[in-house]
């Protein structure tokens, strides 16, 4: 068999999109210059991390997990250990590095813990971990030696002498490290994607008595990702802990676990850049959302029941099916019933807002008088007028919405028509 060898085109288009990314992260913080948004930074990359480790788990290998935060979790209590080490020079480490402390007890726990969950698939699988994400945070209240009890465990990661002045202690300097990780770790799990043992778990995703049926062990496959899954789990965690110098028992609760799940799913689980989006989309609900409203959890899980209706493949999906779109020219016949669906949704969120934020006023800001504003409007939570206004203007903006949305259904199916069409006309001059 004579050896030959086949000439693989430079991949243009993928460089300047890794190329762009490395920018975006190196520019960010001279863009936003203030502490908080530097701060709003850095959590965006260590969910970016943490999300996309949960998606190898959940969009590459279909194996829904209800207690991810425990390997963030405890990857953070041991980075913040080792880091309390550092300071009292039991433990020669550089600073940097701690975060790599937490990726391996991310692998050390996903090891002990995962050769029992991935054992089994499914509802199966899902519940197991939901149950050993209960248990873990049950211990955390009842270990304080290690998890520091309720007012958790602190650090200072200004400790050691400082690298070419770099110490830590700037906002602007902690950033800088977590973009580091967030590119590399990034590009490591993109290319886990494209390895044989990824493939395998796409394929064990979606067809797992085939895999078998060719000789692998579907077991094993899970039980590999799953650990890989951990350690970058574990580096999102030690992050975390450098950054907030904190770890209490919240960061291996189900409300942790069920986020990642949340903001993944947001996202886009079925494509890579989903989670990316999601760990964003995360952080700017938990920082910024939670300061305009005390409702915010209440306006997620109305996000997250709109989406799982009208778009199950999270924003990833809507983007890609329209760049698809727009390389068939046909983008641009859809511009007006964007708008019309875009005008009609804000008017149906604005009239929902407003009884949202009325219960909520009646609810638990009653002292503070009957009356609210809203959007510039005053509402009176006690006043009939203001509950039929944001009823009508509610209803009034479902109704046109769910026109539009007919209308823009029938110009879609049209529109892919034409490109399945179009498609089949060129194969058949190719």
């Amino acid at each position: 068999m004579k050896d030959h060898y086949q000439f693989k085109p430079f991949n243009v288009g993928r460089w300047v999109i890794w190329g762009l990314f490395a920018i975006v992260l190196v520019v960010a913080p001279m863009m936003f210059t203030s502490g908080l948004a530097r701060t709003v930074l850095s959590q965006m990359g260590i969910a970016i991390i943490a999300c996309l480790s949960y998606n190898i788990l959940l969009g590459q290998g279909g194996m829904l997990s209800f207690g991810h935060a425990v390997y963030t979790g405890l990857g953070s209590f041991l980075a913040i250990h080792a880091l309390n080490n550092i300071s009292s020079g039991a433990l020669a480490l550089p600073v940097s590095l701690v975060p790599l402390v937490g990726g391996l007890a991310g692998v050390g726990f996903a090891v002990l813990f995962g050769y029992v969950t991935t054992r089994k698939a499914g509802t199966t699988f899902a519940m197991i971990t939901l149950g050993l994400g209960e248990l873990v945070f049950a211990l955390s209240l009842m270990i304080p030696e290690f998890f520091g009890g309720e007012g958790g465990v602190s650090g200072n990661r200004v400790t050691g002498k400082a690298v070419m002045g770099i110490t830590f202690g700037p906002q602007v300097q902690v950033y800088y490290l977590i973009a580091v990780y967030t590119f590399v770790a990034v590009a490591a799990m993109f290319a886990f994607t494209r390895t044989p043992l990824g493939r395998m778990l796409n394929a064990v995703r979606d067809n797992p008595e085939r895999v078998e049926f060719v000789g692998y062990d579907t077991q094993k496959v899970r039980y590999f990702a799953f650990i890989i899954a951990g350690f970058f789990a574990g580096i999102s965690g030690g992050l975390g802990a450098l950054s907030f110098e904190i770890v209490t028992a919240e960061v291996v609760g189900a409300a942790r676990s069920g986020a990642y799940l949340l903001f993944t799913f947001l996202g886009g689980a079925t494509f890579f850049f989903g989670p990316i989006i999601g760990g964003v989309l995360m952080v700017l609900a938990f920082v910024l959302l939670s300061e305009f409203t005390n409702a915010w959890l209440l306006y997620l899980g109305l996000i997250f029941l709109l989406m799982v209706m009208y778009a199950p493949g999270g924003i990833a999906s809507l983007i890609m099916m329209n760049l698809r779109v727009a390389a068939f020219g046909r983008l641009r016949q859809l511009w007006v019933s964007y708008l019309a669906m875009s005008v009609t949704m804000l008017v149906l969120l604005a009239g929902a807002g407003a009884m949202i934020e009325m219960v909520y006023h009646l609810q638990l800001n009653t002292t503070l008088g009957s009356e609210l504003r809203f959007l510039g409007v005053l509402l009176d939570v006690k006043g009939i007028n203001s509950w039929f206004g944001a009823a009508f203007v509610m209803l009034t903006g479902l109704g046109l919405f769910e026109v539009t949305r007919r209308q823009f259904l029938i110009q879609w199916g049209e529109i892919q028509e034409y490109i399945e069409k179009e498609i089949k006309r060129r194969e058949a001059l190719s």
